[in-house]
């Protein structure tokens, strides 16, 4: 048989040339030439299937229901990401920081799902995997014999196996280590991963079969490879996570068949990734009695209410120019409230060098955690701290007013439920109900000068008043 040629197609304007070069001679672009197999009409017919019974046309109401039922992989935190399970013939890629734990927790799914997995490994030999199999308690129960591990990275191999096989699940770990015979790049090289994920795809769709991709990240936290590869795929999850802390989260940040606000949480235990019991509070520090700087926020992931704690320090500068740092937080968004703060509500932060985080290792990006970051702020700059068993919740504006944010009640519903006793929110819009919360006392506040009042002196004074707590 032939050995298929291949060509380097530019990534820019799509010329190509039979040797790779650093410039495109078409549009002048540099690095962008990516080796490429190319495709004859023989192969497609031997890979993907056509998904209708013919080539013409059917009617959208004419289409037969394609719904199927989803592969529980026995996680449910997982499934809830994934929108209640694996798709049949879908195509999923999991990313995540070294040693966060990808391949613990995929090992896992695989033995919850209780069907055969061809566990395809191009990082590690079988002896390793069956090693970490052995950590987590796999080798005594059914699953040990369910997941046959290939220590292979050719894709035309996996897919042989795959195809000879017909497991309900293929993993593969990792497709920056898997080749495609026909390209001479190196593995995790752009053509490399690119081919590969098309021939992948194709085995998926073609056998009805679900297939999950390990994927590597860069240093700046996205899936190494070409962008290409994440729209391939039917959904995109990352396992993020500080890695010498317990607690890990499952996001997707892509998902043809659920939601992508939905979040898993799990703890690293030494038997590997455990679901958390009570994820709204997970994210909560203990602490003896308040303490200056820190404000607790009830977020939303999803369907789902999470308390977290948000820590701010000021400190005075030394020199230069004052530092702005955040983690699990917006820098950009930090910035602004220390301008809005000074501006606004009388709080000048200037000449102070600013840190802010939260607790966890969380990152949240919803507007919802401004409050409690512009309270954490203002505590930690005159040492008072806020009052016990209280959270914080809304929007920032430029002007200093404060905005209401989607399900309040829900949120502060949940707070009431692990103990809280008092709430600092937005008033509401003209026309609006009032916000009931089972119990929690509600301090409504219309600008953030009145929110730094109602929490660091108890009283809620009217918008343009001064703040005795803050300016003496």
């Amino acid at each position: 048989m032939a050995r298929p040629t291949s060509r380097f197609v530019c990534q820019g304007c799509g010329e190509a040339f039979l040797r790779w070069e650093g410039q495109c001679r078409a549009c002048g672009a540099w690095n962008s030439l990516v080796e490429t197999v190319v495709r004859d009409t023989a192969r497609v017919s031997r890979g993907l299937r056509v998904a209708s019974d013919g080539t013409s046309p059917v009617a959208l109401t004419d289409i037969g229901d394609s719904d199927v039922p989803r592969l529980a992989t026995g996680i449910a935190e997982l499934d809830r990401v994934l929108g209640g399970g694996l798709v049949p013939g879908s195509l999923v890629l999991v990313g995540g920081e070294p040693g966060i734990g990808k391949s613990t927790l995929l090992l896992q799914a695989a033995a919850g799902l209780g069907r055969p997995v061809l566990y395809a490994t191009g990082e590690e030999s079988a002896a390793q995997v069956r090693i970490r199999a052995g950590r987590l308690g796999l080798l005594g129960v059914p699953a040990g014999t369910a997941i046959e591990v290939l220590a292979e990275h050719d894709i035309g191999r996996i897919v042989d196996v795959g195809r000879s096989m017909r497991p309900a699940l293929v993993v593969v770990d990792s497709i920056q280590t898997a080749t495609v015979d026909e390209l001479d790049g190196a593995a995790g090289s752009v053509g490399q991963v690119r081919e590969a994920t098309l021939r992948l795809m194709e085995f998926a769709k073609g056998e009805s079969i679900a297939v999950v991709l390990v994927g590597h990240v860069t240093k700046d936290g996205s899936i190494a490879g070409p962008k290409t590869m994440e729209h391939l795929v039917d959904a995109v999850v990352s396992l993020e996570g500080e890695r010498y802390a317990a607690l890990r989260l499952v996001r997707a940040s892509k998902n043809r068949f659920g939601s992508t606000d939905e979040v898993g949480v799990f703890e690293m235990a030494g038997d590997g990734l455990v679901e958390v019991s009570d994820p709204a509070r997970a994210f909560l520090a203990d602490h003896a009695e308040p303490a200056a700087g820190s404000v607790i926020a009830p977020t939303m992931e999803g369907s789902r209410p999470l308390l977290v704690e948000v820590q701010a320090l000021v400190a005075p500068a030394g020199y230069g120019t004052p530092a702005r740092k955040g983690s699990g937080i917006d820098p950009n968004r930090l910035g602004l409230l220390v301008a809005v703060l000074a501006r606004r509500a009388g709080v000048a932060l200037g000449s102070y060098d600013v840190y802010a985080n939260l607790a966890g290792g969380l990152s949240v990006g919803e507007p919802a955690l401004d409050l409690p970051l512009a309270l954490a702020l203002a505590s930690s700059l005159r040492d008072r701290p806020l009052p016990a068993k209280s959270v914080a919740i809304g929007e920032v504006g430029l002007l200093g007013e404060l905005r209401s944010v989607a399900g309040v009640e829900r949120r502060l519903r949940e707070a009431a439920r692990l103990g809280f006793e008092m709430a600092i929110v937005p008033r509401p819009n003209r026309g609006a109900g009032p916000i009931e919360a089972n119990g929690l006392q509600i301090v409504e506040v219309a600008t953030l000068r009145d929110a730094v009042e109602a929490a660091l002196t108890g009283e809620t004074g009217r918008h343009g008043d001064a703040v005795p707590a803050l300016l003496g």
